[in-house]
């Protein structure tokens, strides 16, 4: 089993509640065990504070992450600024699958105002059940830290 560690702002503890309770038995069936870093209501919070936390377990286990905020898009510009994560807001399934398969994404980021809870759960299967392709995909992904 493989740890995906999730966290969220207050925007997006909705959908993160559902996540764990919908999408237990398929992210099971995956190969993945969610760990939850917060936050824990709805009361207005400082998402890097939890992003840093889910990114720091990501990177110290070589695991999987899936962040939500409002827009996806303050939770992916934390991420990214850790070394080792590779983050990708999502808004598609293809986007999902292409940033697996393509670019190695080891984190998800996801906006819970921009994306409606089926489709979000929708990218979320999509972006796990994918693998790296690697070949000329690493050669790429090599030349990000050059």
């Amino acid at each position: 089993m493989l740890n995906l560690h999730i966290a969220c702002d207050h925007a997006g503890f909705e959908l993160k509640e559902a996540v764990k309770s919908k999408l237990h038995e398929e992210l099971t069936a995956l190969g993945l065990t969610i760990v939850d870093h917060g936050t824990n209501s709805s009361e207005s919070c400082d998402y890097p504070l939890f992003a840093n936390a889910a990114c720091q377990a990501v990177t110290a286990e070589k695991s999987v992450g899936l962040l939500i905020c409002g827009t996806g898009i303050g939770m992916s510009m934390v991420a990214n600024r850790h070394q080792g994560i590779r983050a990708a807001l999502c808004t598609t399934e293809l986007h999902a699958k292409l940033a697996r398969r393509h670019n190695n994404a080891n984190v998800l980021c996801l906006g819970a105002r921009m994306t409606g809870s089926e489709l979000a759960k929708a990218i979320i299967l999509a972006f796990f059940a994918e693998h790296f392709e690697g070949g000329r995909h690493q050669r790429r992904i090599d030349l990000f830290s050059k």
